[in-house]
């Protein structure tokens, strides 16, 4: 506050008085800094309204991922449920022999992978 006064203070002519030129510059500063203060406003502006439509099509992507993880939900837990149901049908072997053959394959590919 106190550089104004004194800015505003050394306009004027020799004698002291302010003059009409003083007042010129003066209004002149101030509507240069109103243009830059408006050019800081503007760019705020559309920097949030960018934000707001990236904010919109981030919710639409995580809308889409939450739906596609309760169908992948859903179809886990059905083929979990057969699985249950095959293990108490009383047919214990054939349950050991797909784990034992999944375990094979497994093992195959992991000799593959180590050899190369």
């Amino acid at each position: 506050m106190a550089n104004r006064r004194t800015t505003h203070q050394s306009y004027g002519n020799a004698n002291g008085s302010n003059g009409q030129s003083g007042w010129d510059e003066m209004e002149t500063e101030n509507n240069q800094m109103i243009d830059g203060l408006r050019n800081k406003v503007g760019a705020l502006k559309s920097l949030t309204l960018d934000m707001g439509e990236e904010i919109k099509d981030q919710n639409l992507f995580l809308k889409d991922m939450d739906n596609t993880f309760d169908s992948s939900w859903g179809l886990l837990s059905s083929s979990v449920n057969r699985v249950k149901r095959i293990a108490t049908s009383g047919q214990n072997r054939h349950i050991l022999y797909l784990f034992l053959f999944a375990f094979f394959v497994f093992f195959i590919i992991y000799v593959i992978m180590k050899l190369r």
